[in-house]
């Protein structure tokens, strides 16, 4: 038997760690074909070893940095050089500044956040939705955050880019749901990555893991045809900062 979704070719931004790792490694398991793109080229190796290590398919490493629409048009060009028609795009590169008020956070870090956030994966939806509708049918995944439903204090422009994502993948879920293509966000809660310092204010271990997006993301590729749960939230079972 074939395994579940051999027949896919997915593209899975900021796979060189944390959950972006994790979701490519589950879907290569899979039987996906996946291609990570990150703007680490080592670390996008080191994912293609733990997707071996683990019996899935191959996954293709494609260094690209998302804020630049020439370098996401490349990776495209390549990947489809590679692979074939990308039939999944799951956006997850994602950067945010440090904690900080709206008067004092440089206006600099306010551009990065809201061209990796939200931005990128406009473009990238842009790039392979033509695959998608040739193909009749796909999926779009975009990794947003519990931030982009409740805003709080020192997160403005996380928050904006995220909120933002979310209004993009409900207008977008309205614009293609009838060509058969799935629109979803994933909005999980404190996750143990990089992403997230050291800090003595909240119990780590309590953290959501990156496999449990990993697993949120494979579910919505698996759900039957005729359903599509275009936003799940995902909180940690016991409050990290109880």
């Amino acid at each position: 038997m074939s395994p579940p979704l051999s027949d896919h070719v997915a593209l899975v931004t900021g796979a060189s760690r944390g959950i972006g790792r994790a979701v490519a490694v589950r879907l290569a398991r899979a039987g996906c074909r996946v291609a990570g793109v990150a703007r680490s080229a080592s670390d996008l190796e080191q994912t293609a070893q733990l997707a071996a290590a683990e019996g899935g398919a191959a996954l293709l490493a494609v260094p690209a940095d998302v804020t630049s629409d020439a370098a996401l048009e490349d990776a495209v060009r390549v990947i489809r050089e590679r692979l074939g028609r990308i039939t999944v795009l799951i956006n997850n590169a994602g950067v945010a500044p440090a904690r900080g008020s709206v008067l004092k956070t440089p206006l600099l870090a306010w551009d990065r956040t809201l061209a990796t956030c939200l931005r990128a994966p406009m473009v990238l939806v842009r790039l392979v939705l033509p695959d998608m509708l040739a193909h009749g049918g796909g999926a779009i995944i975009n990794i947003a955050s519990v931030a982009g439903k409740h805003g709080r204090a020192g997160e403005a422009a996380y928050a904006a880019a995220k909120f933002g994502l979310l209004g993009f993948t409900q207008s977008l879920f309205a614009e293609v749901r009838a060509q058969g293509i799935k629109v979803t966000a994933i909005c999980p809660g404190l996750v143990d990555t990089a992403f997230i310092p050291p800090n003595k204010r909240v119990e780590r271990s309590r953290f959501l893991q990156p496999s449990d997006v990993a697993e949120a993301v494979y579910d919505v590729l698996a759900s039957p045809a005729r359903t599509c749960p275009t936003e799940i939230v995902l909180e940690p079972q016991y409050d990290p900062e109880a």
